[in-house]
């Protein structure tokens, strides 16, 4: 089997494939997002999952690569990582019962193929009505300041989210199913790499 690498920094990432068996190589991708400038949600996470597989597979000889990137869209309008606390009291007081689509982009690269599989997997998330005291004390933690959409589903933030419709693990970054769909398409059984480990 073809080593299965990460071209993500993301500790949410990892921890989503390694509980299903994946223990990737970690290679964080240095591309520097702010290279592309496209105002379609669902195009921008593929391009930058793309251009950040891309970065780290110019480096390799073999294996498989994935990229990812996720935003946040409301209403038409794209959030990634907020650059400061009060950015991200400012986005919750506006996200605060409304519906967002949380977007994911996958690149998967094979280098034995020579092959490139790039997908957009979306999810609802229905966010609840918190008060200004819940945002404040939320943000004061740090958690969404390292997160797209200023939340972590997985963390304090799922304290936050009345419901999530689609895909669970697309909102912490990673779209599990659609990993599974990738792979089949490229003619492997993701349970093969439940035995691969990194080196």
């Amino acid at each position: 089997m073809p080593k299965f690498i990460l071209a993500s920094a993301s500790p949410a990432r990892l921890r989503l494939l390694q509980n299903v068996g994946i223990d990737p190589i970690v290679l964080p991708s240095d591309f520097d997002e702010s290279l592309v400038n496209v105002s379609d949600p669902k195009e921008l996470v593929k391009i930058l999952a793309l251009r950040k597989g891309e970065t780290v597979a110019a480096q390799q000889t073999e294996g498989l690569v994935l990229g990812c990137d996720s935003v946040l869209a409301i209403e038409g309008e794209i959030y990634g990582k907020p650059a400061d606390a009060s950015e991200a009291i400012a986005r919750w007081q506006q996200m605060r019962g409304k519906v967002g689509e949380l977007l994911t982009g996958h690149a998967l690269i094979d280098l034995q193929q020579s092959k490139t599989l790039v997908r957009c997997q979306v999810s609802e998330v229905y966010f609840a009505e918190v008060s200004d005291r819940q945002i404040a004390a939320y943000v004061a933690t740090g958690e969404p300041l390292k997160c797209a959409g200023c939340f972590a589903l997985e963390g304090k933030g799922g304290l936050f989210v009345e419901k999530i419709s689609g895909c669970h693990s697309n909102v912490i970054g990673l779209s599990l199913p659609l990993l599974r769909q990738m792979l089949d398409e490229l003619g492997y059984d993701v349970t093969d790499f439940w035995h691969s480990q990194a080196t």
